[in-house]
């Protein structure tokens, strides 16, 4: 069971979010808040699976919430809510280390699809920003030592893909897939999926063109 401490300071906003979530198998909403001190504190306590929280939250932004929850050295995934597309806002929570970004007019199906994608261990990026986050962020060629198979593939986790699309789009099994992926990040000395998406976008080996 996912356990989720939701936090919005628009009560409507975070009912609507309540009712959708409550409508998912293995999903449990554990708490509501409605600052970001409140968020910390309620994941924190409960130490909750995932922290759903927007962006733009009084006391403590989502932001600063995604910190101080990242520096106390919880598991807590924390999947952000915004308005915006902003690439500042998206580089930002990727570097603080956000399991995902969901922009709030993206399609009701998407909070399923990133749920998914964090059980998996994997991030999440809504279509509508994945493409522009490439842009944020600035840096050298890799010159990383992967074969051209494991560039392929480190490519294709950055652009969110699971082990079984990658394994579809370069015909290859899904044990394969995984052993690359083990291996990319042996290499690279990176051992979590969100890291390997920040070093490939990073890298440029995601381009503003996906």
């Amino acid at each position: 069971m996912m356990r989720i401490v939701l936090a919005d300071d628009h009560h409507l906003v975070r009912a609507g979010l309540r009712s959708l979530l409550d409508t998912l198998e293995n999903v449990a909403v554990v708490a509501e808040a409605s600052d970001g001190e409140e968020a910390v504190r309620q994941v924190t306590a409960l130490e909750a699976d995932v922290a759903l929280i927007d962006i733009s939250m009084p006391k403590l932004s989502g932001l600063e919430a995604l910190h101080r929850i990242k520096a106390g050295g919880r598991a807590t995934q924390v999947l952000l809510l915004s308005m915006y597309d902003d690439d500042e806002y998206v580089a930002e929570a990727v570097r603080a280390g956000a399991a995902g970004y969901l922009v709030k007019d993206a399609a009701v199906e998407e909070l399923e699809l990133a749920l998914n994608a964090l059980r998996r261990g994997e991030m999440y990026l809504s279509p509508a920003i994945s493409s522009k986050l490439a842009r944020a962020f600035s840096g050298e060629r890799p010159g990383h030592g992967l074969t051209r198979r494991q560039t392929d593939v480190l490519r294709l986790v950055a652009q969110g893909n699971s082990s079984k699309a990658i394994a579809r789009l370069l015909s290859l099994s899904i044990k394969t897939v995984d052993t690359h992926r083990s291996q990319i990040m042996e290499r690279l000395d990176i051992h979590d999926l969100a890291g390997l998406v920040r070093y490939a976008v990073r890298m440029r080996l995601v381009t503003s063109d996906h």
